[in-house]
């Protein structure tokens, strides 16, 4: 199948928030700590909520995954292995979340506010029509703006925070290149540029791109915090502003990402022994 990348291409991994390096530290958490971590802040329901976004990208590539039949699904449940990414996840981190990142964190979200932020962001994470909860964020934006609310500008606050280095667009970019190679590679598509030009072809995006992200972050941050109060949110953009959540946040984010690469790129190569139950 020919393949040729046209903007729309990108729209999968909107709400992607990644960066693209792992920070080292001497004073790494011990393991058991580790497994707390991620049950207390929820970055555990986030790794399984990964294996959600699988189900579109065949379209990524111009695919339809409906003509692969259960042979898709099989391919993403062994691909996704949730716990093959929750051990990738602690195995990095043991090496490099401090004790003090990790117990400031903790802190936080063991708070009753931390554990409603937590369970609203859970089931945000793992709700699979994302097309409804992009809609429905946005229904919700656009009617705090007509209020007048101060709301979005403190939603728009937690999204700056959790992405503080500014690096989601570039991580994207990175992901969808990976991807897209390891599926030419893999005799999937037919790519008919290279790695060059498609990186050209996404800096020249870069200004819509980075314009869709942001929105894309607002209407979620907008549905997942909806039952919260205004005093709510504002707190927590402030705790997101700290320099240990920030350290939190970082290397939480380059976690996701290189997992999310690591698997795009196997899913890829994968497709290539699939066979399609209809003509695509």
């Amino acid at each position: 199948m020919t393949y040729s990348l046209h903007r729309t291409a990108f729209t999968f991994f909107l709400l992607i928030l990644t960066l693209a390096a792992v920070p080292v530290t001497s004073f790494a958490a011990g393991r058991d700590r580790i497994e707390a971590f991620l049950t207390t802040t929820g970055f555990d329901v986030a790794l399984e909520s990964i294996a959600l976004s699988s189900a579109s990208a065949p379209k990524i590539l111009g695919i339809d995954p409906d003509g692969f039949g259960s042979d898709w699904t099989r391919l993403t449940e062994e691909v996704f292995d949730t716990k093959d990414m929750h051990e990738t996840a602690v195995s990095i981190l043991e090496r490099t979340l401090s004790d003090e990142a990790l117990n400031h964190a903790v802190e936080f979200y063991a708070s009753d506010l931390g554990q409603r932020l937590v369970e609203a962001e859970n089931a945000s994470h793992m709700l699979e029509d994302e097309e409804a909860k992009q809609q429905h964020g946005q229904e919700i934006v656009a009617g705090l703006i007509k209020d007048g609310s101060h709301r979005v500008e403190s939603l728009k606050r937690m999204n700056r925070a959790i992405d503080s280095s500014g690096t989601a667009l570039r991580a994207l970019q990175e992901i969808q290149l990976r991807f897209l190679l390891a599926a030419s590679a893999s005799g999937v598509i037919d790519l008919q540029l290279d790695a060059d030009e498609l990186r050209l072809m996404m800096r020249q995006n870069e200004t819509g791109m980075r314009q869709a992200l942001q929105l894309s972050a607002l209407a979620g941050a907008a549905y997942t915090y909806q039952d919260f109060s205004d005093a709510d949110v504002t707190t927590y953009a402030e705790a997101l502003e700290q320099p240990l959540m920030q350290e939190v946040y970082e290397l939480l984010n380059a976690v996701q990402y290189e997992i999310m690469a690591m698997k795009f790129e196997i899913l890829a190569a994968r497709m290539a022994d699939l066979h399609p139950a209809q003509d695509i």
